[in-house]
């Protein structure tokens, strides 16, 4: 994919005077210093050191079909947003899936890639996407935002624009009946004030607090035992372990990993502070391994390998290590990540996810638009009865 060209600032036909928006391709053109002023610094997947390792890495580039398209805004000079971007010819890694539109487009001979996706790689977990000054937020409003990414994707040769996973701020200000929302589920762990496992299992009926009990029973009664490295103690030898686990992953599917080891390597010098990894060992040889990051109040399971499958093993290492190294941080919430309903018996609650999409051909924008408000209404009555299952006594009583 050869990389596109904003020969001009780009001004803003609906919005605050003397907006203009250029495209960066790749973070390190922009200062470090704007880039943390305004991104949320603890959530890890905004940090400017997690975009630089995705670049320098080589996991986000046009080689990749992840070319680096930031939106950056500027009033009087000055930059007062900035808006994480890449310009894709494919779907993959983004968790809201698109294919079966991209086929559509096939089948009639229209053009479906490339696109332009606002999201952070790889990474299904919402929060902020607009990285705004809260004086151009305030400004700002859902046509002028939609009219700007319309005129970003003209101006780039892109068929269609996609932002995924807003967090509740972003969300007020997509907001449009013009515009094609999607909506999605996930299922997250809450923490309630529990200051050990007990404290959670406590809150189940008696069925489901002996069923995990049972599990865990299980995966030390096959001598699995569990060690954590935290941050820049991660060894050497002990990463390199994790990525052949995580490498196996996507083996196993016929795919490519995402990341490259270096990228590991790099956050553990980089962002030492966000990254735990939990390694399950079985006479004396690590046999798996999960990697998580710690935000400022959530705790995000992203990957998890393993070469030989053992009972209960993945329960244990992504969720039930999980929740109580959230209670030992102190972190509100848990995201273990996309899908999986089965973490609803395992007390983690759905939660709507949420996407915005911009189509510019007017006949595949209608019919995108009826597919997506009766996706709509089976996510929300799964998102309804996924609540009717959940495990805790006050459900049902026990």
């Amino acid at each position: 994919m050869s990389e596109p060209r904003f020969h001009k600032p780009l001004e803003m036909t609906h919005g605050p005077a003397d907006c203009r928006v250029t495209v960066c391709y790749s973070v390190n053109n922009i200062a470090r210093s704007d880039w943390q002023r305004l991104a949320d610094t603890g959530n890890p997947f905004l940090r400017y050191e997690f975009f630089q390792a995705l670049e320098q890495t080589g996991c986000t580039s046009a080689t990749t079909g992840w070319q680096p398209s930031h939106l950056v805004i500027r009033q009087h000079g000055q930059i007062t947003g900035i808006i994480p971007a890449f310009l894709k010819n494919h779907s993959r890694g983004e968790y809201v899936f698109d294919f079966a539109w991209a086929e559509a487009y096939r089948r009639y001979g229209q053009p479906y890639y490339p696109k332009l996706l606002i999201a952070i790689p790889f990474t299904p977990s919402q929060g902020p996407r607009l990285l705004l000054d809260p004086q151009l937020r305030d400004e700002l409003d859902a046509k002028g935002l939609h009219d700007l990414l319309d005129q970003v994707i003209a101006r780039l040769g892109a068929h269609s624009w996609h932002l995924l996973f807003p967090g509740a701020e972003d969300q007020q200000l997509l907001r449009h009946d013009e515009q094609l929302h999607r909506l999605g589920c996930q299922f997250h762990w809450h923490n309630r004030g529990y200051e050990c496992f007990d404290d959670f299992l406590g809150e189940l009926t008696s069925r489901k607090r002996k069923s995990i009990r049972k599990e865990r029973r299980q995966v030390a009664g096959q001598g699995i035992t569990f060690i954590r490295f935290d941050g820049a103690d991660v060894p050497d030898h002990v990463l390199a372990a994790f990525y052949v686990f995580y490498q196996a992953t996507y083996l196993k599917r016929g795919q490519r990993p995402y990341l490259t080891r270096q990228f590991f390597q790099q956050i553990r010098q980089t962002m030492p502070e966000h990254l735990h990894l939990i390694m399950s060992v079985k006479e004396g040889e690590m046999i798996a391994g999960a990697l998580f990051l710690s935000g400022r109040n959530t705790l995000y399971g992203r990957y998890w390998g393993c070469l030989e499958e053992y009972n209960h093993l993945h329960f244990e290492t992504c969720y039930y290590q999980g929740i109580e190294l959230a209670i030992e941080l102190g972190l509100q919430t848990f995201d273990a990540g996309a899908q999986g309903e089965h973490k609803l018996v395992r007390g983690f609650e759905p939660v709507l996810t949420h996407s915005w999409h911009g189509i510019a051909h007017p006949g595949f924008h209608d019919a995108i638009d009826a597919f997506t408000r009766e996706e709509a209404e089976q996510v929300m009555s799964y998102f309804e009865d996924a609540k009717t299952v959940l495990p805790f006594r006050q459900n049902n009583g026990a």
